[in-house]
């Protein structure tokens, strides 16, 4: 088994023909076929089946795509760290966030990073927490910063590193404004302007919905915090958003910040890396700046 054969193994899994693999890995196509049947006689096992011409992975083939792409992503790290050092340079880090860190956190500390680092080429990508994690699972990306309501996920290390607790956020003109205590009552009839399913935000609100025993009475499901913000300025109801994301807001005057009743927080900004040795030197020192510089501004 080498690693050129889990490389075409990798493709053909990924749902590409022997001959868009032969293209992508400037091989010809009865070479592709030729690696796929060596590996399939080194390990004693078929890993696909045939269909009209095309090739669909089994479940042998399931159990080992995780191993293959671990193999395939530490050798390409192990020739990227050599080539690191013959030209004394920093390398590609790849990091994954979720929206509302990649937005109103880690621009600055992004930027003091390259400061440090400037021979560092970042790549970020920007997605729900889950779809993050997801890619961190896959070697798609080397370290996640996220918004999560759990520290615990397998084959990860999640490192909270700061709290950003939800608030109940509304118009300097709601009703609500001059209430000294909001009780859950007083949200019953209220129109609530929420971030879209599958995000942090949504399942930790619906969460806390249930347990205060709030039925939504109406509900606006917007994707973008930037246009929850706006619809609350034109007090087109009450939202649920995380602190950070309306800091500015809050100190212009233009929203007003209310503790949600009834409410335990557990949304963090969390950092999370694999949970391996093989690490580059560029992504622990991401890892050990992150954990430094954020724990130091949790007071913000």
């Amino acid at each position: 088994m080498n690693v050129q054969q889990l490389k075409v193994f990798l493709e053909v899994c990924g749902g590409k023909t022997l001959a868009e693999t032969a293209g992508k890995l400037g091989l010809k196509q009865p070479t592709v076929s030729f690696h796929l049947r060596k590996l399939e006689e080194e390990l004693g096992v078929e890993l696909f089946r045939k269909r009209s011409r095309s090739l669909h992975p089994n479940d042998a083939a399931a159990e080992l795509l995780p191993y293959a792409k671990r193999i395939v992503y530490l050798m390409d790290e192990a020739k990227q760290t050599m080539a690191e050092r013959r030209e004394q340079g920093e390398g590609k880090l790849r990091i994954g966030a979720s929206y509302t860190p990649a937005t109103y956190v880690l621009p600055s500390y992004l930027t003091e990073f390259r400061s440090l680092y400037p021979k560092a080429s970042l790549m970020l990508n920007v997605k729900q927490a889950e779809s993050v994690l997801a890619m961190l699972h896959n070697y798609e990306i080397d370290a996640a910063i996220v918004s999560l309501g759990h520290t615990y996920e397998a084959g990860l290390i999640v490192l909270p590193l700061l709290t950003d607790e939800l608030q109940l956020l509304m118009s300097p003109q709601h009703r609500l404004v001059d209430y000294k205590d909001i009780s859950i009552d007083d949200l019953r009839e209220e129109t609530f302007l929420l971030h879209e399913t599958g995000t942090t935000s949504r399942t930790l609100s619906d969460e806390w919905a249930d347990q205060a025993k709030l039925q939504w009475s109406a509900v606006m499901e917007l994707g973008a915090i930037e246009t929850i913000k706006e619809a609350l300025k034109c007090n087109m109801g009450i939202g649920i958003l995380p602190r950070r994301s309306v800091a500015r807001e809050i100190k212009a005057g233009e929203l007003v910040m209310r503790e949600l009743p009834s409410y335990v927080n557990r949304r963090q900004i969390c950092l999370a890396y694999r949970d391996e040795e093989q690490l580059s030197p560029q992504v622990r020192a991401f890892i050990e700046y992150m954990r430094q510089r954020m724990n130091d501004n949790d007071k913000l």
